[in-house]
């Protein structure tokens, strides 16, 4: 393998790779930990099923297949066996696995179908990459292991997608990003399997403005507006694996603009605007997957300081809350804090400080993520039209807030949208 690429699928898609030159890349620091989270107690083979044994029946099979079937579909590397073969391909890093898929047909076509990564999550081996767009229908995505990254195909859309409001959501080996046409919502879904856009997917019901996250192949989507401006109490959970949606019952409380977590097994969204009187909400609500029933939980919006609390303005102009688990414990970056939610007493208190050149404006332009074990902070400073984009990262376990800078480039743009992709 070789560290510090520019081009992190190399063979499969060539053609969409792009060095890009103004990101100055960190070099690569082994570490003793392995770079891919997952149990390092257990490299027994297991078992595995045939590339084959995944496939819906279609009737028809690709020449490829075919002859990936009758030559090499069995052994994949004849010295060590189908079972090892696959176990080592899993403690591959995927920015590999352009090259491996070059290797034989049988793991083209176990990469290519995704199967890999169904087998991936099985061993609980997950590689969190990062994505986020700082041009309209641009995306980059950034490994924050090798330090590298790649340019995401241009989105295919029209001027009134193009200018509207967006949210993005990584689930499985998918991004989604929704947005509006001429009279209708639309998703755009990339998947890194085939390394292209397309789009045709709509929820059940259609809507902008909503909290999300995802917790393996699923996602759960809460609140917003619909088309007419109506704020939302609804809810959906999407499944990748089959790309399908299923209604949920919806929340106790209608709210826009809120933000959403998965933690300790239940998904909770937080914050927003809703009532009557169009204002900033301080509760959150708690989703049981099991007994599908949401809780109403107060105080559970991180809220401003007390400096930036007594300036008065809309409550539309504030982002929403800017959250994120790492270890089932949520945090939140208020202002140039950062700050913990205590579970048992249901109230937040302050770990520390955001990096010093990570500036927002009432939250927007900053990206604050999990990733992984690792709490990840995109954004940086803008003057007289030109700027930075820095991606710090800090791990909690190890202590108070010490951001170390991953990369950074210029720009003049800040962060539109961001999530985080784990597979």
């Amino acid at each position: 393998m070789v560290e510090g690429r520019s081009c992190l699928v190399p063979t499969l898609f060539a053609s969409s790779c792009q060095p890009e030159p103004q990101w100055p890349l960190m070099p690569f620091r082994p570490s003793s930990k392995h770079p891919i989270d997952g149990s390092e107690d257990d490299y027994r083979p297991l078992k595995y099923p045939r590339v084959s044994d995944y496939h819906e029946t279609t009737g028809e099979q690709s020449a490829d297949d075919r002859a990936g079937q009758s030559s090499d579909s069995d052994p994949l590397i004849d010295a060590i066996g189908r079972d090892m073969s696959i176990s080592c391909l899993i403690r591959c890093s995927r920015s590999d696995y352009g090259s491996i898929a070059s290797l034989n047909r049988s793991f083209r076509s176990l990469i290519r179908s995704g199967d890999i990564y169904k087998l991936r999550r099985k061993r609980g081996v997950i590689e969190h990459w990062v994505y986020f767009s700082c041009h309209l229908l641009e995306w980059e995505a950034f490994d924050p292991i090798r330090r590298s990254w790649m340019h995401l195909p241009r989105m295919p859309s029209n001027d009134c997608f193009m200018c509207s409001d967006k949210e993005s959501l990584a689930v499985g080996t998918e991004l989604l990003v929704f947005g509006k046409e001429v009279m209708s919502h639309v998703i755009y879904r990339y998947s890194i399997l085939t390394n292209s856009w397309s789009s045709g997917m709509t929820m059940n019901a259609p809507r902008c403005l909503f909290g999300s996250a995802s917790r393996g192949e699923i996602a759960i989507l809460a609140g917003g507006c619909d088309s007419q401006g109506s704020i939302l109490s609804s809810a959906e959970m999407y499944n990748s694996e089959n790309q399908r949606w299923e209604t949920l019952p919806s929340m106790n409380k209608p709210r826009k603009m809120c933000s959403a977590v998965f933690m300790d097994g239940k998904f909770y969204v937080i914050g927003g605007i809703g009532g009557s009187d169009m204002k900033l909400l301080t509760c959150g609500e708690e989703y049981d997957l099991e007994t599908k029933k949401w809780t109403e939980i107060p105080n559970m919006s991180p809220g401003r300081s007390g400096a930036a609390r007594e300036i008065e303005m809309p409550a539309a102009a504030e982002a929403p809350p800017l959250v994120a688990v790492v270890n089932n414990e949520l945090y939140a970056a208020v202002d140039m804090e950062v700050r913990k939610y205590d579970k048992e007493r249901k109230s937040w208190f302050k770990v520390g400080a955001l990096p010093e050149r990570a500036v927002s404006m009432n939250g927007w332009g900053l990206a604050f993520r999990a990733c992984g074990d690792r709490l990840i902070v995109i954004g940086g400073p803008r003057t007289h039209g030109e700027g930075f984009i820095e991606l710090n990262s800090w791990v909690p376990s190890e202590g108070s807030p010490q951001w170390n800078m991953l990369a950074q480039k210029r720009s003049v743009n800040f962060v539109y949208n961001c999530a985080v992709m784990g597979c």
